[in-house]
């Protein structure tokens, strides 16, 4: 069903504003169809975004918490009052299945309700009294934040860095990827006519818009979601000023399934299927790579098929029995490719899963068949390298101490899982280096908004969500009231 494509403006200074350019979004199921129109702002636009942000910090610094709290469940309704039309339209230019693009709004919104509860207890003066005297730790707004968020999870990725920042005094200018820009934008233009005029600004745009955002010295902090070696760039262009940072980058997350794992538990196994698979595999911290004990590996696989044969089905992302839509881009589906035919030609066995549900739609978008890739080699870039698509390895283990060394065998730690008997599994895991680990389940089937979620390595800098997502935006200000004013002894 083709609809007419919008035209989405960025928002400077509590305004509309038009850019001369504009870059066009298709719809991945069918790659002819433009869902929509983004502006592509100049270096010019977005230093006057970054200008009436730094404007409007310094009376919205100021601002009670209620006040900032009140606003903020204003948005939050009309995001709910609005989440059918933009699930639509998040599914239609990104891919993902209605269902999926419902979940993800669904997430956001737990988060800025989270925010919404918690941000006066987490980030209020503490006071102590002590026998020195008195102390109170303030936790100050720390300015104009730069938020650039990615394709994937474009509205859970925006509001994760939205709520928490404005909902602490600062102000902020955010720019969506050009490959998801549409639906976030109708999300950041209810939230920021919530709001005075520039505390939440938009743009859009290529290589000159970022660089701007994260090298301009009236940026504070920046907080980025993305690849890594995008952040080793922002990370050089953020040095001068030495800016704030909370970085969520790339994971090669590892599924652990311990001996003791019972492969009969087929709701546990399709938990397996779902973490590998869900968003077309297109999620940072998805099982990408998944490790079996060699005792249970073939029953691993024979019911490992079952459970991915009933349930993916690749297909219209608006059918109400498709559980796969197609990959966001033809970038994207390319390098996945790619790494599925090295396998190949290596002499693994890739083993097609699910079904397709509509050959001629299949053939028209950017689809993949999601597959199985068994034999690989420990060491081959299907296995080192982060796919961020419908495919993964499975590899069998010795023992545990095998397994642990396999886990932290790269140089990413977002999240990883071990599946087994819940003691046996933890121990395991409190030895595997990542941000989060999930016992017998994954991905966001594990998530939790009120608990810290981020990496270790090159998995990123920081935590979001949870209290520690609401301190990641407010700046420690010790105010001491000594009783004592002068030191102990000082010399005439």
């Amino acid at each position: 069903m083709s609809v007419e494509p919008i035209v989405i403006d960025s928002i400077i200074n509590g305004k509309k504003h038009k850019a001369e350019k504009q870059a066009p979004r298709e719809n991945p199921a069918n790659p002819e169809e433009v869902v929509g129109y983004a502006p592509l702002n100049t270096k010019d636009e977005t230093i006057q975004a970054i200008d009436a942000a730094d404007q409007a910090f310094t009376e919205w610094r100021q601002s009670s918490f209620e006040d900032r709290i009140s606003r903020m469940r204003r948005a939050i309704q009309k995001i709910k009052d609005n989440a059918s039309d933009i699930a639509a339209l998040l599914s239609r230019e990104h891919g993902k299945a209605l269902y999926d693009a419902k979940g993800e709004i669904a997430v956001s919104l737990m988060w800025m309700e989270f925010a919404c509860d918690n941000v006066m207890e987490v980030l209020q003066d503490e006071v102590n009294e002590h026998d020195g005297g008195k102390t109170i730790i303030a936790r100050d707004a720390i300015g104009v934040i730069s938020a650039i968020s990615p394709w994937n999870y474009p509205i859970s990725l925006s509001t994760i860095k939205i709520a928490p920042a404005l909902l602490a005094g600062n102000t902020m200018v955010l720019k969506p990827s050009p490959l998801a820009p549409l639906a976030v934008s109708r999300v950041a233009e209810i939230i920021a006519g919530e709001f005075p005029a520039g505390v939440l600004n938009l743009v859009h745009g290529e290589a000159e818009v970022g660089v701007e955002l994260t090298s301009n010295p009236k940026v504070a902090k920046i907080a980025f979601t993305g690849g890594t070696e995008t952040a080793k760039h922002i990370m050089k262009a953020a040095a001068d000023t030495i800016k704030h940072m909370t970085l969520e980058l790339g994971g090669n997350d590892a599924a652990v399934v311990l001996e003791d794992f019972d492969v009969n538990d087929e709701k546990a196994m399709r938990r397996i299927v779902v973490s590998n698979f869900l968003t077309a595999g297109q999620i940072c911290m998805i099982a990408k790579r998944v490790y079996v004990h060699e005792s249970i590996y073939d029953s691993f696989i024979e019911k490992y098929q079952e459970a991915a044969d009933k349930w993916i089905r690749v297909g219209d992302p608006f059918a109400e029995d498709v559980t796969i839509g197609p990959v966001n881009n033809k970038k994207q589906m390319e390098f996945v490719q790619g790494l599925i035919d090295d396998s190949k030609q290596k002499g693994a066995e890739v083993i097609k899963l699910g079904k397709i549900m509509d050959e001629d739609l299949f053939k028209q978008g950017y689809f993949m068949q999601p597959t199985l890739v068994l034999g690989a080699d420990y060491d081959d870039p299907i296995v080192e390298q982060e796919q961020f698509g419908p495919t993964v390895p499975i590899l069998p283990f010795k023992d545990d101490e095998h397994a642990i060394h396999l886990a932290n065998k790269s140089i990413y730690g977002l999240t990883s899982s071990v599946w087994g008997k819940q003691e046996h599994a933890v121990k395991v895991a409190k030895r595997i280096q990542a941000g989060t680990t999930m016992i017998n389940t994954a991905a966001i089937q594990g998530l939790d908004v009120r608990f810290p979620f981020g990496g270790v390595k090159q998995s990123g800098i920081g935590r979001e969500y949870g209290k520690e997502g609401l301190l990641a935006y407010a700046e420690t200000h010790v105010i001491n009231m000594p009783d004592a004013l002068d030191l102990p002894y000082i010399p005439e």
